[in-house]
């Protein structure tokens, strides 16, 4: 069931709690979040649970916190309230390293590739912080076509198409459980993002739990098994794909609907 969580008659003002249900069981649990750049709030009580296997989407416009939100589950942000379960384990305090031994893994927005490392270099340096699974080099080639061809070129000389691709794989080659990524088609040329996607459908397709942050809308509810929007730190909207409408969550994007209310 979807709702609007922005103040209207379906929500309380404050987050919702999405996915299955408090609870349920879920690998991914927030409760009422809140995360500060100084003064600045920047998420504000969000709660939000994602199931193993499932693929969310998070959007929304500049300044939305859907980034602040990703670091914080990574553990490259400290919270300033709330609780970040993950699988049953309370995090909220783990450091950033030990979050990957765990299986949380986060593609920052940029890329962050060491440049004078080759494709293949960048991707053995992650096998050996992350933990013990079934990814390994010829899984990721298989994965990302894309890249294979490339495994002794340095990262720096590559496309943003070929940087975003090596970026992920290397991500996958620690083995995580639960899959962070930030901005995947910014800056990219149409062929890249649509190269870029067409890999993580197979990803998705093979039961990798993803959240991913992403500002175009149709690419985000063409592979999410759930939406959820974010307006000034707070998720105002949040449903299964086949449950929301481009237009509701373009009116959530931009706070419309919040302004017909206040007029």
């Amino acid at each position: 069931m979807s709702r609007r969580l922005d103040g209207g008659e379906q929500g309380s003002g404050g987050a919702g709690l999405a996915g299955a249900g408090a609870g349920s069981g879920a690998l991914l649990r927030l409760e009422e979040l809140d995360v500060r750049h100084g003064l600045l709030q920047a998420v504000r009580n969000v709660s939000l649970e994602v199931a193993e296997g499932e693929t969310l989407a998070l959007v929304g416009a500049n300044g939305a916190g859907k980034s602040t939100l990703l670091r914080a589950i990574a553990g490259a942000h400290r919270p300033a309230a709330g609780r970040i379960v993950f699988d049953g384990r309370e995090i909220t305090a783990m450091a950033a390293h030990r979050r990957v031994k765990t299986g949380i893994v986060l593609v920052p927005e940029g890329r962050r590739l060491f440049p004078n490392l080759t494709v293949e270099e960048n991707l053995r340096v992650a096998r050996a912080s992350g933990r013990g699974g079934s990814w390994s080099l010829n899984e990721v080639f298989e994965a990302f076509p894309l890249i294979e061809p490339l495994r002794r070129k340095r990262a720096a000389s590559l496309s943003g198409g070929e940087q975003q691709a090596t970026a992920i794989g290397r991500a996958l080659m620690t083995n995580p459980r639960l899959l962070l990524l930030d901005e995947v088609s910014l800056g990219l040329a149409p062929i890249a993002v649509e190269g870029v996607y067409r890999s993580l459908r197979r990803l998705i397709e093979g039961g990798t739990t993803i959240v991913l942050v992403e500002q175009d809308l149709a690419r985000a509810m063409s592979v999410a098994d759930r939406i959820a929007c974010m307006l000034e730190g707070r998720i105002v909207l949040e449903g299964a794909r086949g449950e929301l409408t481009r237009e509701q969550v373009t009116d959530a994007y931009f706070g419309l609907r919040r302004q017909e209310a206040t007029a």
